[in-house]
């Protein structure tokens, strides 16, 4: 599961007016938000396309992060809504801030860093290796 309100989603956005994708990874978390032009909403970030110079947000649905757990196990879930606002999410980079569990014993694990796209650890309790591996995804537009 994403651990905490600064838990960083690292993104890769694409202008939904002219197209344009920064080659850069951009994160946003729940703890920042700037305002909206106009001054009655706010988002998670917001930007100004270098190409069309338009402003485009995204913002974080708090309420829908969401942990994956071991029956979710080789199946798609959805952990994360972004409500999207001239943006479309096209790639997204899984880093450090996950948090674990082992599914028979409780262990805690604080400290994921799903990069590699992969993770293991030793669960002393049960005494067997435990990991997560193969870490995909996709966006779904809602």
């Amino acid at each position: 599961r994403p651990l905490g309100d600064d838990f960083r989603w690292f993104l890769k956005l694409k202008c939904g007016n002219c197209g344009e994708i920064p080659d850069k990874w951009q994160y946003v978390n729940q703890e920042e938000s700037v305002p909206l032009k106009g001054g009655r909403s706010s988002a998670s970030m917001v930007q100004k396309c270098k190409l069309c110079a338009r402003e485009n947000s995204i913002d974080i649905l708090g309420d829908t992060i969401k942990p994956y757990n071991a029956e979710d196990s080789e199946s798609f879930k959805t952990m994360v809504q972004f409500e999207c606002r001239g943006l479309e999410p096209i790639d997204f980079q899984p880093q450090a801030g996950f948090a674990g569990q082992g599914a028979e014993s409780g262990t805690q694990f604080p400290e994921i860093n799903l990069l590699e796209k992969d993770w293991t650890d030793y669960d002393e309790e049960v005494k067997e290796s435990v990991g997560i591996y193969e870490v995909t995804h996709q966006f779904i537009k809602c």
